[in-house]
């Protein structure tokens, strides 16, 4: 695979440097510069790998944007390498609209999102038939804004599967406004760092898991998972999707 003088947005997976795609891991092999978030991506990831490194946790957009353009109009392979999956909360929109303005062509390729990695280690779907088939990705309101159509009061009211990002450290009001829909004896799991060495998993109830989680010290990079579907991963539920069932029949199966 060559690689030309473009920006590769490139998930890098949750945090373990396994999870990060073939062909991430090849565009990272190959790049001249790399750009990733040095508070989240793995430095694993980094070893080896012949590219300049600079870490953005210290740079802003404006600083960011300008190494790109430098780099670009040196005919060098840029990689912008973000934490999980770029689509979820991976900040790329704000960077991909100053590349169109300099005419940078651009490419993204898709990671492990951290909610994948969680739901994993949980053990389980997030989607179980007659229960919830659904699943909502959101946060709460902090010092980004959330459209008012958006707020977890609202999201609640569906009770579906929900993946809570970037919300820990407000798991007070977090538990207040998911009160307004799910019952409080709804289980809610709390994953701290899914799939790094050091990760921690807490599990309780809508009720209870506030001070769960105060109780473990769990503070930032860590998601929120609520729902009935959450049971699947300690009872047999007995809900069987009919896609597997004798009586079923489809294309492949008479």
């Amino acid at each position: 695979m060559v690689m030309g003088p473009k920006v590769c947005f490139i998930g890098a997976g949750p945090g373990a440097p396994e999870l990060i795609t073939v062909k991430g891991r090849n565009l990272l092999d190959e790049a001249d510069i790399v750009i990733y978030a040095g508070s989240l991506v793995n430095p694993e990831l980094l070893q080896g790998i012949k590219a300049e490194i600079y870490d953005s946790a210290g740079m802003t957009l404006d600083e960011i944007v300008g190494l790109i353009d430098h780099s670009c109009r040196e005919n060098k392979r840029v990689v912008r390498l973000h934490t999980g999956d770029p689509s979820f909360y991976g900040a790329i929109s704000e960077q991909i609209e100053r590349l169109r303005e300099l005419n940078i062509p651009y490419e993204i390729v898709p990671g492990v999102s951290s909610a994948m990695a969680g739901a994993a280690l949980l053990g389980q779907e997030l989607t179980i038939p007659e229960i919830s088939q659904t699943v909502i990705f959101t946060r709460i309101e902090g010092r980004t804004p959330v459209p008012e159509d958006e707020k977890l009061s609202s999201l609640a009211q569906h009770k579906a599967s929900m993946v809570i990002f970037l919300s820990v450290a407000m798991i007070d009001r977090v538990q207040k406004e998911l009160m307004e829909g799910y019952p409080e004896d709804t289980p809610v799991v709390v994953i701290e760092r899914a799939s790094w060495p050091d990760e921690r998993l807490v599990k309780g109830t809508l009720k209870d898991i506030a001070g769960k989680v105060k109780d473990a010290g769990i503070k930032k990079t860590a998601l929120i998972y609520i729902g009935e579907a959450l049971r699947a991963s300690e009872e047999q539920l007995k809900k069987e999707s009919k896609l597997y069932h004798k009586d079923f029949k489809h294309g492949y199966r008479k």
